[in-house]
């Protein structure tokens, strides 16, 4: 019998995501990908996979796994949810062994929206076009899951070795989503700027892996209306069609538009924005390109420094001896001494 994880309840978006399928945008095919690519960078390396590889992502979602056919080693990063294997808490941000026939309950999210299961040796589901990703409106990959599924495992035999953490990985809910104005910010008047900048949304239930509406006051468009010559977009931006009502665009998102786009979020904040609930408020502040560009060198910094940032998981008895709780002795009958 081969490995596999069984999904015994799940409620919840779930879908299996890996780098992306990038090349095809000119084909009308954005590239997919993790919503959270810190996040799914972090759950692979702390089982040892590359960073790129095919995880299962969890969107606001609670889910009760079984391993059978063998043992798997698996991680959960992104954000914080409760984890329990038989019933025992046990912490995220850290590789743990899933034993053959043991059950692993995640509960919905604490705080953000996506979370991050990684195995070690990822799920080989079938690649379509370069990529495991799941993009549900052009019906590529597989899914989206629901309960008495099962996702195939590379490995049956975990390595060896001690089980590895990260400090957890913070949602950067503080400051504004930080943009850069344009294409087409020219399309509104200085008003409808002025709104977009200072003005605080929120976003509204109409979110998913496509784009988040945004709640909020309308943002007025100019002289030439909401339309213009259909052009490409890119992950984060900014349109804004007749409502008034913005329209950040994100992983499945279309590759072309209408309607103008204000601004775009740049690459680092694309986790922020993501990571938002609905009802949850949004504010963004302008940055210029070279502002940009050094944000998205130092995100890839740290990308590059997460394997180097793992540590051991220690025991409880290694926690506690390490703590010194008992700090200086006191003779009972002697204070001073």
């Amino acid at each position: 019998m081969s490995g596999r994880l069984s999904l015994l309840r799940l409620t919840g978006a779930a879908s299996i995501q890996d780098g992306g399928r990038p090349g095809f945008l000119r084909f009308g095919l954005s590239g997919s990908g993790p919503m959270d690519r810190l996040a799914h960078a972090a759950a692979n390396v702390l089982v040892g996979n590359a960073p790129d590889t095919a995880a299962l992502e969890l969107g606001l979602c609670a889910v009760t796994l079984r391993a059978e056919g063998g043992p798997v080693r698996l991680a959960l990063a992104g954000a914080p949810c409760a984890l329990r294997i038989d019933g025992e808490a046990l912490a995220d941000h850290r590789s743990f062994l899933l034993r053959e026939g043991a059950e692993l309950t995640i509960a919905r999210p604490q705080a953000g929206v996506f979370a991050t299961l990684a195995a070690e040796g990822g799920f080989p589901v079938r690649a379509v076009m370069g990529s495991r990703s799941l993009h549900r409106r052009a019906g590529l990959g597989e899914g989206p899951f629901t309960d008495g599924d099962a996702l195939p495992l590379a490995g049956l035999s975990p390595s060896g070795g001690p089980e590895r953490c990260l400090d957890p990985i913070p949602l950067e809910r503080d400051g504004p989503i930080r943009v850069v104005l344009g294409p087409q910010d020219d399309a509104f008047t200085a008003d409808g700027c002025a709104t977009f900048l200072e003005q605080t949304f929120t976003v509204s239930p109409q979110a998913d892996r496509m784009g988040y509406q945004l709640d909020g006051p309308a943002i007025a468009h100019g002289e030439g209306g909401f339309n213009i010559v259909s052009d490409a977009t890119v992950a984060g931006s900014v349109q804004v069609p007749g409502s008034g009502r913005p329209i950040v665009l994100l992983a499945d998102r279309q590759t072309t538009g209408g309607y103008p786009k204000i601004a775009t979020v740049v690459s680092a904040d694309l986790r922020r924005i993501a990571q938002r609930r609905p009802g949850e408020a949004v504010r963004f502040a302008a940055i210029d390109l070279a502002q940009a560009r050094r944000l998205a060198q130092a995100r890839a910094a740290v990308l590059a420094a997460l394997s180097e940032a793992l540590r051991p998981v220690e025991c409880r008895a290694e926690r506690l001896l390490r703590a010194n709780l008992a700090g200086a002795a006191v003779d009972a009958f002697n204070p001073g001494d």
